[in-house]
């Protein structure tokens, strides 16, 4: 693909396929900020630099906020739990 097909391309998804399916984009932002950054205020040690664990939590907390938007996506759920087992394993060092 040369720039203009990917650019045209990203345009129907950001404008056509994502909204249909998450819904407004600022509105999935704003949740989506809210759960971040509430993650950040209340993980153990709030100060601290973010680790993959967090990512991990925080790509789950992402999932959950793209449900709110849309709860018959069956992708986030797959999303959510394989976010959410990475987040386990890394948590337990197993």
């Amino acid at each position: 693909m040369n720039r203009d097909e990917i650019l045209q391309t990203a345009e129907t998804c950001i404008t056509v396929d994502r909204a249909s399916t998450h819904g407004d984009a600022e509105d999935s932002f704003q949740t989506i900020a809210d759960a971040w950054s509430w993650w950040l205020l209340n993980r153990s040690i709030s100060e601290s630099p973010l680790e993959a664990k967090d990512v991990a939590i925080m790509m789950s907390l992402f999932k959950i906020a793209r449900i709110a938007g849309n709860e018959y996506h069956v992708d986030n759920y797959v999303d959510l739990c394989g976010y959410a087992a990475l987040a386990g394993e890394l948590s337990t060092g197993e």
